[in-house]
């Protein structure tokens, strides 16, 4: 328990004064500007919050600069505000609750003669789980105008969260938790990974035993398998790709280290061997090595190890506490602690570099900002932001330069996966 409570520490959250409302950066230039009209019957819920995730939804691709004012309008009709000419692009679209689910019929149009770029009708049969349809809707305008893919909208992001002393539960939600569903309470249960590419499956550990305990969750059947318990501490950090292998933190013999683990045979093998801490190891490179966070110079950094045999190097040479990171390829996210002026305190921002150390690409500048995620295109990037108000979840596009942010709660989130 001292090193998984050093573990927690290491990879603790801070508070720091901070406005956790959405935030913009993007060139208004680039984008084409679009305007959203209601068509659901006046003044429904569901009309209006649809309103709000079509326009952050639109926001966050990158590609387009809707409006903030929330239209009401006629759908079946095809004329519209004469002011909208002067837009390039409408958007209308009618929500309809049908027995348990819900409807979503939407026209696309050019804003100049209202010609009919898309048209098409959408169901789901759960209506909590309306969000999703919004998602894909954009996804396939983003796709019919030609635009780089964003179907990352329409994934689970998976998280763990503190709901009391030694209680947690794992949960799914859309990516702008509008939809939250809770698929483990009870006991304490953290660092949920997602099994395979197809979110089938998820990867957790168990805390409420005697010992640490790694499961595996399949989500189409609710079975808990487990697979394997040790001293110390016992936490999946990655998985590769054919879901085959898995890169663990554990401590038999009382300080952490990296394994992999294969699922086909049960059986493990060390990748580092240190006598202070190695922790948070991530496939990089094409899966070709494994990068993870070590003191090993007296404080967290990340570091690289080839999984063929080789050398361990130091791959970051900025800030003092680098503690949570992420890999896709050869690119690296992570999360530094640093001075920020702006707060009069400490602040951990995130950065964007190579498993070469080609170059270092700041994305955030102010605040506490943790446990990036690269999302399965490599693109986006995923995050934990803290301040005094609770959590916020954070995205930012690496092309496009779009960055947002949704407000979670006071609830303390323990970890996030994509």
């Amino acid at each position: 328990m001292r090193v998984f409570f050093l573990f927690l520490t290491i990879y603790s959250f801070l508070f720091a004064e901070l406005d956790a409302t959405m935030k913009i950066e993007k060139d208004v230039d680039q984008r084409a500007r679009i305007a959203v009209v209601d068509g659901s019957e006046f003044g429904t819920e569901l009309g209006n919050k649809g309103f709000r995730i079509f326009r952050d939804d639109l926001k966050i691709t990158g590609h387009f600069r809707p409006e903030d004012f929330h239209r009401q309008g006629d759908f079946t009709g095809g004329a519209f505000d004469p002011a909208l000419r002067a837009m390039e692009y409408v958007l209308k679209y009618r929500l309809v609750e049908e027995g348990q689910g819900v409807a979503l019929k939407i026209k696309f149009l050019k804003g100049a003669n209202s010609e009919t770029v898309l048209e098409k009708s959408y169901r789901i049969s759960s209506r909590a789980r309306y969000p999703f349809l919004i998602h894909k809707a954009v996804t396939d305008i983003n796709a019919r105008l030609g635009f780089p893919s964003v179907e990352w909208l329409n994934r689970y992001v998976l998280f763990a969260r503190y709901t009391g002393k030694k209680e947690s539960e794992i949960g799914v939600a859309d990516y702008t938790f509008h939809y939250v569903k809770t698929i483990i309470k009870g006991g304490l249960n953290l660092f949920p990974v997602w099994g395979d590419p197809n979110q089938k499956s998820i990867y957790y550990t168990s805390y409420s035993g005697k010992l640490p305990t790694l499961n595996h969750l399949d989500l189409r059947s609710g079975r808990v398998k487990r697979l394997m318990s040790s001293q110390g501490m016992l936490v999946c950090s990655d998985v590769s790709s054919d879901g085959q292998r898995l890169l663990l933190t554990m401590a038999p013999q009382g300080q952490p280290d990296i394994y992999e683990y294969s699922v086909a045979t049960g059986e493990s093998r060390r990748l580092t061997d240190f006598s202070g801490i190695d922790v948070g190891g991530k496939y990089a490179d094409e899966e070709r090595s494994v990068i993870f966070i070590s003191n090993r110079l007296g404080y967290p950094n990340i570091f690289k190890k080839p999984l063929s045999g080789g050398p361990i190097v130091q791959l970051v040479y900025h800030g003092k506490n680098n503690n949570s990171c992420d890999a896709y390829k050869e690119k690296v996210v992570y999360s530094s602690r640093e001075s920020d002026n702006s707060f009069g305190g400490k602040a951990f921002n995130l950065y964007l570099t190579t498993t070469d150390g080609a170059y270092v690409r700041p994305l955030t500048s102010g605040g506490i900002n943790q446990f990036p995620r690269f999302s399965p295109d490599g693109n986006t990037v995923l995050y934990i932001k803290r301040g005094p108000e609770g959590n916020s979840i954070g995205y930012i596009g690496l092309n496009t330069n779009m960055s947002m942010l949704f407000p979670f709660g006071i609830q303390r989130l323990q970890s996030i996966d994509w």
